[in-house]
């Protein structure tokens, strides 16, 4: 474990409990950051295997509403990678993460990472305010907490970027947090916990915003949390107030939807070819 781990917080449960209740307090949903929180030599070392998604058998999602790569899982870890993932869905990092979000059930990591594993985002991509899909796509566990680790050395504020966590009126951004290289979000998942990284990137072409996410899950979870939906639902996009960026992305969605709604299918296609209306 040490290994992993910066010198402030080898003692795991003794780090969590110190910082339980900013954990619970925090706006605009329990959720917190940390700088430095990993060893940096061995995270370098992570950062260094980080392979470019756009050119690996990658996830790429590209409408109005999100730019971005995701890996497939522990195809795309490189061997330092995998050790800090498995670390990562461990039992004492999982005990960690009980005792700092105070949740009672019990924690379970997901070894499939359904969903999270590397993420890569590049010049002009973005990902609109949303809240998670709640249960896990494999064996049905609530969702819980999410982890994003970042990995973006010399990272300019003008690059944009930053992780916020917006207030369930959609007012308000009530935390901004910078990609940097070696920080870790944490937050509680909920139906509507509304995050995102929602204005395009505004980096070099040569570099691009590298993340790990990791997403814990539970069985059951309290019938006093706030749950928009109880049944599964996948990702919800929700547009900020009175933002004229959103406006657009949304309307643009929409007409992209219509346009292949009207498409015809592909034995229609073939026919008007061979044959003409």
């Amino acid at each position: 474990m040490k290994k992993f781990l910066n010198t402030h917080n080898q003692d795991l449960l003794k780090f969590a409990e110190d910082h339980a209740a900013k954990y619970k307090n925090n706006a605009p949903f329990p959720s917190i950051s940390f700088d430095n929180f990993f060893n940096p030599e061995f995270l370098e070392e992570v950062l260094q295997e980080f392979p470019d998604l756009s050119k690996q058998d990658s996830i790429s999602f590209n409408d109005p509403l999100q730019k971005k790569f995701a890996g497939k899982g522990e195809k795309s870890f490189g061997p330092k990678t995998r050790e800090l993932m498995y670390f990562l869905n461990s039992e004492p990092f999982l005990n960690f993460v009980n005792k700092l979000t105070s949740i009672e059930e019990v924690l379970y990591g997901d070894p499939y990472f359904s969903g999270g594993g590397l993420h890569e985002i590049k010049k002009g991509g973005l990902l609109k305010v949303h809240a998670d899909f709640n249960k896990n796509p494999i064996n049905g566990l609530d969702r819980r907490v999410n982890i994003l680790v970042y990995l973006n050395k010399d990272w300019k504020d003008e690059y944009g970027g930053h992780f916020e966590l917006w207030n369930q009126e959609l007012t308000k951004c009530e935390t901004k947090i910078a990609p940097t290289f070696n920080t870790i979000a944490m937050f509680s998942t909920t139906s509507n916990s509304y995050h995102g990284h929602p204005d395009p990137l505004n980096c070099p072409e040569d570099r691009s915003r590298k993340s790990l996410a990791l997403y814990y899950y539970s069985n059951g979870r309290p019938e006093s949390e706030a749950i928009a939906f109880k049944e599964n639902h996948n990702t919800l996009f929700v547009q900020r107030k009175n933002s004229a960026q959103d406006t657009t992305a949304w309307d643009e969605n929409t007409k992209r939807k219509t346009q292949d709604y009207k498409k015809p299918s592909l034995m229609k296609r073939v026919y008007y070819k061979f044959f003409g209306n």
